[in-house]
């Protein structure tokens, strides 16, 4: 009989579990398997070999999914490093809006760093529309277009809430640039 696990692996998505390592793969079923056998030093061992390649299994509603950590880019928006003024609001303010809760993410691309660049939708709330109207980000104009995230910002800019209650808040990436000359 095959586990939850096993359906999935034996089964692939093609738009994501195609591409998940064989070892990474042997070693969740393998792991299911000692598991059920109680053989838990095994299973830990094959969790941690799992977790070292960069997946995680976890159990939703009793079935066990094997998923990927993934570094986003919020398309459009740049907020304040943890070190300026309001960064830490903002890094806040992005946990509780994604944190434990279902996410729909479009990627449209990756940046120089390897990290994907997207849309973020929590419970099918649009991530980059609250930074923006709270104003813990900016709309980041060199790289989006969009109208939406330009009126957003404005938005806030004229109820002069987050990060601009400042008269002159420093941008990110000036910001960025700077230490990297060290100024």
């Amino acid at each position: 009989m095959e586990t939850p696990l096993q359906f999935m692996l034996a089964r692939p998505d093609p738009r994501e579990s195609s591409c998940v390592p064989g070892e990474v793969q042997i070693a969740t079923v393998q792991r299911s398997k000692a598991r059920a056998e109680r053989n838990y030093g095994r299973a830990d061992a094959l969790h941690k070999k799992v977790i070292e390649a960069g997946y995680r299994v976890i159990n939703i509603q009793n079935d066990e999914i094997l998923a990927r950590k993934y570094r986003i880019q919020l398309r459009g928006i740049d907020a304040p490093e943890s070190a300026m003024p309001y960064g830490k609001e903002a890094r806040e303010e992005l946990a509780n809006l994604v944190q434990g809760k279902c996410l729909r993410i479009f990627v449209y691309g990756e940046d120089r760093y390897g990290r994907c660049v997207g849309d973020i939708y929590s419970n099918g709330i649009f991530v980059q529309e609250i930074m923006l109207k709270k104003g813990l980000a900016w709309h980041y104009t060199a790289y989006d277009q969009r109208w939406e995230l330009e009126t957003w910002e404005k938005e806030a800019r004229a109820k002069r809430v987050g990060l601009w209650a400042s008269p002159n808040p420093e941008k990110p990436w000036e910001w960025r640039k700077d230490r990297r000359e060290g100024r």
